[in-house]
């Protein structure tokens, strides 16, 4: 995943791919001499280099590089989920806060250009239902699918509904790993709506997809094809239109955005406070899940 930030940044108007750091030297200099930049010999020396950088680390290290480099001044992008513990990610919020930088969690199907046609046709949704599914990774085996997959569907139906979450039911199953990799919640949410998400990764197909019903109309959308569609009631019957969408690479749209919000200096797209409390919810699905045993 790091190679694909540093290939995004080697493109984009407005930024320089200006150094790459890693623990294995080897591959830092692979990634340079594909896209660019030069090698960092250390985290310090990369603060020296850049104004912002991309943090793609283990998640459980997440606050100690994106800690040290917001101390050293640089505004820090970390990808999903913000941290391993709430704790570590209330300490990243807070140290954004002390020294006025740029903290956005890479929940990148914010800025899939699907779900922006979504945003715009909303207005109260009452049923929420998705599904993300796919084949064994064979990576993130420290953490269950809930971390791992779902994490990005909580953090967009808490974008869409914007209620405090009344309740939460959860099951889920271990088959390859000493987590559960496959699960499915049903949260409750104080003005109504209700959502239920699925998520595995033993699927021998892959599979992203969202669904919101709300009154007169309920919208279908691809994640992956960045395809939608609308259902509304026409009289007695059911219509359906195409959602138009000017398909687009995420991880793109992600960075530009990212690297605007340091320019600007002003909110990122998804804040650290969003992705603490994504973090949350998906770690109370976790517990829940541990506790049946």
């Amino acid at each position: 995943m790091g190679r694909n930030h540093a290939r995004v940044y080697s493109l984009l108007e407005g930024a320089t791919l200006a150094a790459v750091y890693d623990q294995d030297r080897s591959r830092a200099e692979a990634v340079v001499a594909e896209f660019g930049g030069q090698v960092a010999e250390t985290l310090g020396d990369l603060a020296e280099l850049c104004d912002a950088v991309s943090v793609v680390v283990p998640t459980e290290a997440h606050l100690t590089v994106g800690g040290e480099l917001l101390e050293r001044g640089v505004s820090v992008l970390v990808e999903k989920p913000i941290a391993s513990t709430a704790e570590d990610a209330e300490a990243l919020v807070r140290k954004a806060a002390e020294t006025g930088r740029i903290l956005q969690v890479g929940h990148i199907e914010r800025f899939n250009p699907v779900l922006r046609e979504l945003e715009k046709q909303l207005s109260h949704p009452k049923f929420i239902e998705a599904h993300r599914l796919s084949p064994f990774p064979k990576r993130s085996m420290d953490i269950g699918v809930v971390l791992d997959l779902m994490i990005h569907d909580l953090e967009v139906i808490l974008h869409l509904v914007s209620s405090p979450i009344a309740s939460i039911d959860a099951v889920g199953v271990t088959v390859l790993t000493r987590h559960e990799d496959i699960a499915n919640a049903r949260l409750r949410f104080e003005n109504g709506c209700v959502a239920n998400i699925t998520a595995s990764r033993i699927s021998p197909d892959r599979m992203r997809k969202i669904r919101v019903f709300q009154e007169e109309c309920y919208l279908s959308l691809d994640y992956q094809e960045q395809e939608g569609k609308i259902y509304y009631r026409e009289g007695q019957e059911i219509g359906r239109k195409e959602v138009e969408v000017e398909k687009d690479e995420p991880l793109k749209l992600e960075l530009r955005a990212f690297v605007e919000s340091v320019k600007e200096k002003k909110e990122p797209t998804v804040t650290g406070q969003q992705g603490a409390a994504a973090l949350e919810v998906a770690l109370e699905i976790t517990r829940l899940i541990q506790e049946q045993g």
